[in-house]
Formats: C-alpha cells, sequence, structure tokens
C-alpha cells in the first residue's frame, strides 16, 4: 500500500488539520498543521497495516484515485 491517497483538510470543529487515507477505513490522524497531520497519518496509517495483517485480514490495492486523476484517465 504504497501509493495510498491521503485527504488532508481544515477542521474548524477539532481546530487543526486532518489527515486521511479514504482506502483505509478510519485510518486518519489530527495535526495543528498539515504537515504535523501527515506526520501523524504516516505513523497511524503503519499502525493500521500492522493490525491488519496481525488480524489475518485482507489489505486491498488502493482503489481511490483524486478527480483529477480520473479526468486525465478518461482524456488519455
Amino acid at each position: 500500500m504504497k501509493d495510498s491517497h491521503i485527504n488532508i483538510f481544515y477542521s474548524d470543529e477539532d481546530g487543526g488539520y486532518i489527515a486521511d487515507f479514504p482506502d483505509l477505513a478510519h485510518c486518519s490522524a489530527f495535526g495543528e498543521t498539515p504537515e504535523a497531520a501527515l506526520v501523524q497519518a504516516l505513523i497511524a496509517k503503519k499502525a493500521w497495516l500492522e493490525a491488519a495483517k496481525a488480524e489475518h485480514k485482507p489489505i486491498s490495492r488502493p482503489k481511490h484515485r483524486p478527480a483529477i486523476y480520473q479526468l486525465a484517465a478518461v482524456a488519455g
């Protein structure tokens, strides 16, 4: 799962940035800056993948592609 897409956005409710992996259910992290959220998300991703492997749960290939990539594929 090397090439998974990451969303990073500001959350008014949380007062900081949220980073999440659309392809990994409930895998997200918080940071006061986008960079801090990304660092925490990469830690969360590693833990998520380790837990899935330990539980012998399937890990699917990344499916989420941002709209810009979807449009490029159609146009190409």
